[in-house]
């Protein structure tokens, strides 16, 4: 393939400031709030971009406690950095690219704790061919993505923080003690970065799969903690993935129309599987080895729109969305299948309705 046809081909995701470019401007332009040095927009404009404003057509997009989000905001103000820590796909990831985008006006600085296993990685490496020509200089220096945001700064993003190793975990200390980072091999001023105005680390870890390392005791000390909890609501969900839904069709290029009640299925199943505990209150089984997220149930709704564009005619049914919730939901704990067959037999069973006496004549799926 071409060049020129390569470029024709539309981007599969883009960062949150392309994404809501108008938003951002509009309420940059009508802020009048105090803007802490460094940043863009007044903290009470970010959380306004978070959250949404519907008198002002802006887009509502986490759903979560206000004074929770207002706390986060305020933590990135000061010189402590901010770990948000929950379960798989309560949106932590999402909420720090859109404090990022409102704040920085750039969420793609950003490091995978898993993948760093160096202090090149982390900090800095070296671009070799100046390096052989001219030794070791600013111009050869070659920034992470932390330090790029030291010096222009910005916020970084730093994921699943926990997982990376404790020796580079210790070396962030100096990062968010001192905002410095001093290279050895570069003489005078130059061999001495200072974090800019707006400079700050927005983390997050997840709360059941940590990794193989512990988080040191003293960058613990040098983050603010907030848990980051699944969504309560059942209708604030079911609209949630209603949108998400919408959108990732139509960058998918299809048009499927999404069943509410089809959805509020999935939504439903999900939240009682994930909390063990039906929608009216009543004990049930949770599965042990999926993740019944939001974020979860949006990828699940999406498949099965795929489904009915490419194999249904377009319309989504119970079935198709069936076979890719059971897909989503028995992993690699053989007694989910158990319990799974146990939740169809005392929660869906006695439920009334069309909709739900057609999940329940697909019980045979769990085979």
């Amino acid at each position: 393939m071409s060049a020129a046809n390569q470029q024709k081909k539309a981007a599969q995701r883009v960062p949150a400031e392309v994404v809501f470019h108008d938003e951002l401007e509009r309420i940059a332009a009508m802020d009048l709030g105090p803007i802490p040095p460094g940043w863009r927009m007044s903290p009470r404009a970010v959380e306004k971009f978070v959250l949404g404003d519907e008198s002002l057509g802006i887009e509502c997009k986490f759903v979560a406690d206000r004074a929770m989000v207002t706390r986060i905001i305020i933590s990135l103000c000061t010189n402590r950095g901010c770990l948000l820590v929950g379960e798989p796909g309560t949106a932590k990831s999402w909420l720090s690219e859109l404090l990022t985008a409102a704040i920085s006006g750039d969420s793609t600085l950003a490091l995978q704790g898993g993948a760093i296993t160096q202090v090149g990685q982390l900090l800095y490496s070296w671009n070799d061919a100046i390096l052989a020509t001219k030794g070791p200089c600013f111009e050869a220096l070659v920034p992470s993505p932390l330090m790029r945001a030291m010096m222009e700064g910005r916020l970084v993003r730093f994921e699943e923080i926990a997982r990376c190793p404790q020796s580079l975990q210790d070396a962030l200390l100096s990062v968010l003690s001192d905002r410095i980072v001093v290279i050895p091999e570069i003489p005078g001023d130059d061999g001495v970065i200072l974090a800019r105005d707006g400079f700050n680390l927005i983390a997050t870890s997840n709360s059941v799969d940590a990794g193989v390392n512990e988080m040191s005791a003293a960058l613990k000390r040098r983050l603010d903690f907030e848990e980051i909890r699944p969504i309560r609501n059942l209708p604030d969900e079911i609209g949630i993935v209603l949108r998400e839904v919408n959108k990732a069709n139509k960058r998918a290029g299809i048009n499927v129309d999404l069943d509410q009640a089809v959805i509020e299925v999935l939504v439903t199943m999900f939240h009682e599987l994930r909390n063990g505990q039906t929608m009216d209150g009543r004990s049930t089984d949770r599965l042990a080895g999926a993740a019944l997220s939001t974020a979860e149930a949006v990828s699940v709704a999406h498949a099965a729109s795929l489904n009915a564009w490419y194999y249904g005619g377009g319309n989504m049914t119970v079935e198709q969305l069936m076979h890719h919730i059971i897909g989503s939901a028995l992993k690699d704990h053989p007694d989910d299948r158990r319990r799974l067959k146990h939740y169809f037999e005392t929660a869906i069973a006695p439920r009334k309705g069309e909709v739900w006496a057609q999940v329940w004549a697909l019980r045979s799926l769990i085979h």
